[in-house]
């Protein structure tokens, strides 16, 4: 019995002894893991995740909206500006969406998709970046009220994409005018009113005078094909005067006078070097050992010859127009009137190289002869008075290199500011215009036209993707909506006003903020793009409906230490 006691006693703790060197070995070959239930037992830690109507759609829509109310109240001409200081604490005082956006740092991931689809409207036609972000948000804040009834995301989208395709199917029949002549100022400026009345409110007849003959000074003439280099509108912002002294040159201008004798110069051939001119210094330091006084003067005469004789050959070779793009010394300058040249200062890289693309010529690194396919040809290259400041003109009358520039005055930076991104929405415009020159009626008659037709088609449609199409239509009605709040107007009326005008077949009515009336947009002047607004709708419904179809966020740890508070 005892033997047989020990030697069970003995094996069962064998047994025992193997089992922990079995799970000491296990532990060992792997590292240790904690599983965990649910996707925080997947991923590493600091992840976060968010799920679910409530967690992950509804916080999106959110998101979105309150971007949406930022840029809400900057629509149409009454809009109100936002005072915006960046990083560096520079002051922005902005009606513009696309400047607001872009400085404002959005870091949530859905805001962040709306605001991409923003900044791809203004890369491509400059302006309706406001109608993308307050289209995108309304679709998504009336998809929230479907959402919280039980509706399908998958529904909403179907819903969506129906009236999408018969919200642009609708906008060519809706197209009222058309700028006839791109080459004609007047007829250009005539869709252009809107466009700049937009940012700067009673000046549209002015600032669209001004941009249509800068532009379509600029586009080559019947022969060839319409186009528009947004490179060959140039805009000069001089502080002092008032708007209306603003005026469109012909030519490049530089602030600055010239530092020759020589003031003007006709059929200008240009030689433009990338560096100083001025004696040439050597690369390391190095002494030079004077003996007497005739050997002081012999140096001075050297170095004196060597630069006549580089201002020499630049005359010789026919040039008579010297750009420097750094200093000029006192030396060269002699030697520049001597030869009767005119010498052009320029301390900016990027304008020394617009110039360089203006004249045809080529930045040299080395001072000396110009070869003649180096140098520039410049019509007319003289001196003028703007603005109670003397300034340089390289007037060119050729169709390859006609420059344009648009001299801006007002009171303060901001303003000056504020008036160049109207200058650049209209030229944007002209580009378009370039195109594709239809026009649709403006003051929210567009979009009540849309709104009146989507619904038709949500009657006649069944199952629950009419309710989407239907909050589609009313998400349309933002936009006039805005614009009465916007003008201090009863929205609630205006919007009754336009539905019963368009009831009764008038599709150009719209919004006169001067009164809050109804009135015909294409007698008054008002006019839409219609191929900006084509895309318009396009990016904002694109985003709207990627973010609907976000069901859960997962974000990881930032990379990095600690943040700065």
């Amino acid at each position: 019995d005892r033997s047989s006691g020990s030697s069970s006693t003995s094996s069962s703790s064998s047994v025992v002894v193997g089992d922990g060197r079995g799970r000491a070995a296990a532990a060992m070959a792997s590292p240790q893991i904690q599983v965990g239930s649910g996707l925080g037992g997947l991923l590493k830690d600091g992840y976060k995740e968010m799920s679910g109507l409530e967690m992950a759609i509804l916080k999106n829509i959110e998101a979105v909206n309150d971007l949406g109310k930022v840029c809400r109240t900057s629509m149409g001409p009454n809009g109100m500006n936002k005072l915006v200081i960046n990083h560096l604490e520079k002051i922005f005082v902005t009606s513009d969406a696309a400047t607001i956006l872009g400085e404002l740092e959005v870091v949530h991931p859905a805001a962040k998709m709306v605001v991409m689809a923003a900044k791809m409207q203004e890369s491509e036609y400059g302006d309706y970046t406001n109608f993308v972000i307050s289209f995108a948000a309304e679709l998504l804040l009336q998809a929230q009220g479907l959402l919280r009834v039980g509706v399908h995301p998958a529904e909403i989208v179907a819903g969506y994409k129906r009236a999408t395709k018969v919200c642009l199917d609708t906008l060519e029949e809706l197209v009222c005018d058309k700028v006839t002549d791109v080459r004609d100022s007047k007829e250009v400026a005539r869709g252009l009113r809107s466009v700049v009345d937009s940012k700067r409110y009673g000046y549209g007849d002015f600032l669209g005078k001004m941009v249509a003959d800068a532009a379509t000074m600029v586009i080559p003439a019947a022969p060839k094909a319409l186009k528009l280099d947004m490179d060959n509108v140039r805009i000069v912002k001089l502080i002092g005067g008032n708007l209306l002294q603003s005026q469109v040159l012909k030519g490049m201008i530089i602030r600055r006078p010239p530092s020759s004798v020589v003031q003007r110069v006709e059929n200008a051939k240009v030689a433009i070097f990338g560096t100083s001119v001025e004696a040439a210094q050597t690369e390391t330091k190095g002494t030079v050992c004077l003996n007497n006084a005739d050997e002081l003067l012999n140096y001075n005469k050297s170095e004196e010859m060597l630069m006549e004789e580089q201002i020499r050959g630049i005359a010789e070779s026919g040039a008579n127009v010297v750009v420097s793009g750094g200093s000029l010394s006192e030396m060269a300058l002699h030697f520049i009137d001597r030869y009767k040249l005119m010498a052009v200062k320029i301390t900016s890289k990027w304008e020394l190289r617009r110039l360089c693309r203006t004249v045809g010529a080529t930045a040299l690194v080395r001072l000396g002869p110009v070869m003649p396919d180096e140098m520039g040809h410049c019509d007319l290259v003289e001196t003028r008075e703007i603005a109670g400041g003397r300034c340089i003109v390289f007037q060119q009358d050729r169709e390859e290199s006609i420059v344009s520039s648009c001299v801006l005055r007002s009171s303060t930076t901001n303003q000056l500011d504020d008036l160049e991104r109207a200058i650049d929405d209209g030229v944007n415009t002209v580009k378009t215009y370039c195109q594709d020159a239809r026009l649709l009626p403006g003051g929210g008659a567009t979009e009540i036209e849309m709104a009146t037709r989507i619904a038709k088609v949500g009657e006649t449609t069944k199952g629950l993707e009419q309710y989407a199409i239907n909050k589609f239509a009313e998400a349309l009605e933002v936009i006039p909506k805005t614009l009465a709040e916007n003008s201090g107007k009863d929205p609630t009326v205006v919007i009754s006003n336009l539905y019963a005008a368009h009831k009764r077949g008038e599709a150009n009515a719209g919004l006169n903020v001067d009164n809050g009336e109804v009135a015909d947009m294409k007698e008054k002047g008002v006019f839409d793009t219609f191929a900006a607004k084509l895309q318009a709708i396009r990016l904002a419904t694109d985003a709207a409906i990627t973010i609907l179809r976000i069901d859960q966020i997962i974000m990881s740890k930032q990379a990095g230490g600690p943040k700065k508070k």
